[in-house]
């Protein structure tokens, strides 16, 4: 019996050029194999033990003929000590690498970043490794069924340790997902779909065949694998950059140095990973078994609604073995309604459970309450995600007010790690009370919000999210200090509304009135909160030279005549 994942992955950084990500599995004791099941409905029909026999005579050819090991006593050829850590000379990485060349149509080569990758995999990342080369009996025989299929060298499966380290749930700092790293706009080239419920960048499956066909249109482009696989780093138009830069030579060695700093050493890992994979024995590293092998899953389809929960509840699926198996469902649920079926993958020992009792799972009522009325309502409540087109003047906080959310959510949902944009850029937008929204309103009352106080938050964070200033709260909510509770309710007043009607009862003084710039705010911002101004009459009542040296907290004169 093919039992389920046992390993854990915990911060794996391999270099600057290299994908950090997690991936958490329990560690459940040796004879735990499904979970308890509870108040199972009448009629449950177990999987009879005839077809569980025939089902595992399926396997046996395969498990005779492939035999997949981690006995470090039967894998440990050259009699290593089990601490030691082999190094060699560099005419011994040459030979053997010249030898992988030999068979394969993209070209190998051995140099010094070649060998400061090795030196990344064959020893500071030894653990690593030794993961990888337990996943690889997950996911490479679906790699290379693909890459046959698009008759590409089925060696680019390496491709996908230096782009994720076979990390099915990678999520990269420019919001790349997934096994192959696709970003949103190429995913979607390839028919890669992204909802609230689904990414199919995350599903192995999906993402293997838009990769293989990716790969397969770039090589009709250069006509060389190491072009393709900077192009599929940085881009078609950043190796083109550099072939220009370069004096029109088509060659990966002659455009390293004009590529981007990333891309420069992503060729040089690839050629590193697929030395380290065929030699790591020379290297003392042995596989950590994944928990299940490739032949150990199988696939149904899903025909209507159905979360997570059930199938670990009613089936006893470990719920690790269907997150990690499904990752494409982001939050527990086939939203499978209105005829459109999803694909689910278990264990294959519970393919048989599924298919006798599947509409009495769609039925089934979980301990938590979840059953289908409910997950409906779920489904039908949430928003999916809309893009947003940056205009000319426009900047994070303007867009945030718009949307009803933080300046942070804007960069949490781009993967942003700093506040510029530029014009045409487009954003993910979630609308107030979508997933992803840290700050939600629950009551309006005309330009009135009334704000309940959630654990940790702060009036800065508060102000953030609705586009005012901690002044602005303190006054309309009368505050003394800066300290508050849990649900406490703070009244919060659209900043544009509040900013007219205050002209005449707030901070004024002779004919105009005070402004505290907040952040993220332009003059032209500033302009539109009150009838009739201008930024040059801004500018020229505040003797402003440089909008850029304006500052968050910063008061400014407007004009109450205008």
């Amino acid at each position: 019996m093919i039992h389920h994942l046992r390993y854990i992955f915990t911060s794996l950084v391999l270099s600057s050029f290299i994908f950090t990500g997690t991936l958490s599995a329990s560690h459940p004791d040796d004879n735990y194999d499904t979970i308890p099941r509870i108040g199972l409905p009448d009629g449950y029909v177990e999987d009879s033990p005839m077809m569980r026999m025939l089902d595992s005579l399926v396997n046996v050819k395969y498990f005779k003929d492939y035999y997949f090991t981690t006995d470090t006593a039967f894998l440990n050829t050259y009699k290593f000590p089990f601490d030691e850590v082999p190094s060699y000379h560099d005419t011994v990485y040459k030979a053997r690498i010249d030898s992988l060349d030999s068979i394969t149509p993209i070209h190998l080569e051995y140099n010094k970043d070649v060998k400061r990758f090795i030196d990344i995999y064959a020893v500071k990342k030894r653990d690593l490794t030794s993961r990888v080369l337990g996943l690889a009996e997950v996911y490479f025989p679906l790699f290379e069924e693909q890459f046959d299929i698009e008759g590409i060298p089925l060696e680019l499966k390496y491709l996908a340790i230096v782009e994720s380290a076979l990390i099915p749930t990678a999520n990269s700092r420019a919001s790349a997902k997934g096994l192959w790293q696709f970003m949103y706009g190429t995913g979607k080239m390839y028919g890669l779909k992204v909802s609230s419920f689904v990414d199919d960048r995350f599903d192995p499956y999906k993402s293997t065949i838009a990769a293989a066909e990716h790969m397969k249109d770039l090589y009709d482009i250069y006509g060389d694998w190491l072009l393709v696989m900077a192009a599929y780093n940085s881009g078609a138009g950043n190796v083109n950059k550099a072939i220009r830069r370069a004096g029109h030579v088509k060659n990966y060695w002659a455009i390293q140095p004009f590529l981007p700093r990333e891309t420069r050493g992503y060729v040089p890992a690839f050629i590193a990973v697929m030395y380290v994979m065929n030699y790591a024995a020379a290297h003392n590293i042995y596989p950590t078994h994944p928990g299940i092998l490739y032949n150990g899953i199988d696939t149904v389809m899903v025909r209507d609604l159905l979360s997570f929960d059930q199938i670990s509840e009613m089936l006893g699926v470990p719920m690790d073995d269907i997150e990690f198996l499904n990752p494409a469902y982001k939050e527990g649920i086939f939203p499978a309604i209105e005829g459109k079926q999803y694909v689910l993958r278990l264990p294959s020992e519970y393919i048989g459970d599924f298919v006798n009792n599947e509409q009495a799972l769609y039925n089934y009522k979980t301990r938590k309450g979840i059953e289908k009325d409910k997950l409906m309502a779920q489904v039908k409540k949430a928003r999916e995600r809309q893009y947003h087109v940056v205009r000319s003047g426009e900047n994070l906080g303007r867009i945030a007010r718009r949307y009803r959310c933080s300046v942070s959510d804007l960069k949490r949902w781009n993967g942003m790690r700093r506040t510029t944009i530029y014009p045409g850029q487009r954003l993910i937008v979630y609308s107030s009370g979508s997933r992803g929204s840290t700050t939600q309103p629950i009551k309006i009352t005309g330009n009135e919000t009334v704000h309940k106080v959630k654990k940790g938050e702060t009036l800065g964070l508060i102000a953030q999210s609705f586009g005012c200033s901690v002044s602005d709260l303190k006054r309309w909510n009368n505050l003394g200090g800066s300290t508050i509770y849990v649900n406490q309710q703070l009244y919060v007043k659209d900043p544009s509304v509040s900013a007219k009607t205050e002209k005449n009862t707030g901070t004024e003084s002779g004919g105009y009135i005070w402004h505290t710039i907040k952040s993220g705010e332009t003059l032209w911002d500033i302009a539109q909160k009150y009838n009739g101004v201008t930024v040059n009459q801004i500018k020229q009542l505040n003797n402003i030279k440089n909008e850029r040296k304006l500052k968050p907290g910063q008061k400014i004169k407007i004009s109450r005549a205008s």
